[in-house]
């Protein structure tokens, strides 16, 4: 058998008498007694606290979609300012395809020494990141001219969240479809 220890936390609270006893010779404690239950105690209702409401409120508030600006990185963290020229191809059955992304004159040339080197293609929009890692650089004359980089998709979900991500990319930076 056990013992259940009523703790007053204010005058207020505990209205009744407090009688130390003991069961079975098992520790004394302060109980309360309630009559038609088995339970012997006091109820202890405590007002909901201000904070916590407002932690959920402020909670439900904080829940909303942020709209990413649609961007390509080769190094992470730092946005590429320079447009490609993209070519899609997609084969005949529709499951699967390739982008080809050419930038001439990239501006990751100018800041690679000071942020580090490419490490792979990144495209990035409200839906999450895209990732490549066939990269190559092209040289004329010993310095940077140029960066291609290649998107491969092998399923038809890969293909439509590889559009999603085109359709935002051309939209914020004015581009247009032309189909050769």
């Amino acid at each position: 058998m056990a013992t259940l220890q009523s703790l007053a936390f204010s005058p207020a609270l505990s209205q009744t008498s407090h009688q130390p006893r003991s069961l079975l010779g098992i520790a004394s404690g302060v109980v309360h007694q309630s009559a038609g239950s088995s339970f012997n105690g006091q109820r202890l209702y405590l007002p909901r606290s201000r904070f916590t409401s407002n932690i959920q409120n402020q909670k439900m508030t904080r829940l909303s979609i942020m709209m990413v600006q649609p961007k390509i990185q080769f190094i992470q963290g730092t946005d590429e300012q320079t447009i490609p020229d993209v070519k899609l191809t997609k084969s005949r059955d529709g499951a699967n395809g390739m982008a080809i992304f050419r930038f001439d004159q990239p501006s990751v040339f100018d800041s690679s020494g000071e942020v580090g080197d490419i490490t792979g293609f990144y495209m990035i929009d409200e839906e999450g990141v895209l990732t490549s890692v066939d990269v190559n650089a092209k040289f004329v004359n010993g310095k940077p001219a140029g960066i291609e980089a290649k998107y491969i998709m092998r399923t038809p979900r890969e293909w439509d969240r590889f559009m999603r991500f085109m359709e935002r990319y051309a939209n914020s930076n004015g581009l247009q479809f032309v189909k050769s």
